[in-house]
């Protein structure tokens, strides 16, 4: 998907840079970077939301650990009377077991899923803070468009072509 969008760009860029020669190339092309984990990661409720998913995330963790504490405690017990028990009382209890498995497997799954979810719903306003906020700032510049530089997807810029927003957009969020 970036290589896509990282191709697109260049193509786009090229065609002016092929009407109208290398002379007017920073003229014509404007562009910012930045990156925007660094700028999330500098707002200032960006440490109230990973306290909120710590919370979060703990409670889920404590209640695993007590499923599965539980479910230890079952079966060591069916381990220790297995040998005396009757037969439908053995295969009760095994599929007590396995259906008390199933569930802990399931609220581990669906526990994830939570924790993303309301992990993706609190950084929401966040991201829209500051998306708002690069908006702003690279229409101010006068800007095409704004590269995050997040997991080496842009290995070079050339200094004399775009403007680093780093900066301006944390001063901006402090805001």
């Amino acid at each position: 998907m970036i290589k896509h969008f990282i191709i697109a760009i260049m193509v786009l860029l090229s065609v002016p840079v092929m009407a109208q020669g290398e002379d007017s190339v920073a003229e014509q092309i404007r562009f910012g970077y930045l990156s925007y984990e660094t700028a999330l990661a500098a707002m200032p409720e960006y440490e109230g939301v990973l306290q909120q998913m710590n919370t979060l995330r703990e409670a889920y963790e404590k209640e695993l650990q007590r499923a599965e504490d539980e479910f230890n405690r079952k079966y060591e017990d069916f381990l220790e009377g297995q040998k005396d028990y009757p037969r439908t009382i053995l295969l009760k209890r095994q599929t007590e077991l396995q259906d008390m498995m199933q569930r802990n497997l399931q609220f581990k799954q669906q526990g994830k899923q939570d924790l993303a979810e309301a992990e993706r719903k609190a950084m929401a306003p966040l991201r829209v803070r500051l998306n708002e906020a690069i908006a702003t700032i690279a229409r101010q510049h006068h800007l095409a468009l704004v590269i995050n530089t997040d997991a080496n997807a842009c290995p070079f810029i050339e200094p004399s072509m775009g403007i680093d927003l780093s900066g301006e957009v944390k001063e901006a969020l402090q805001k």
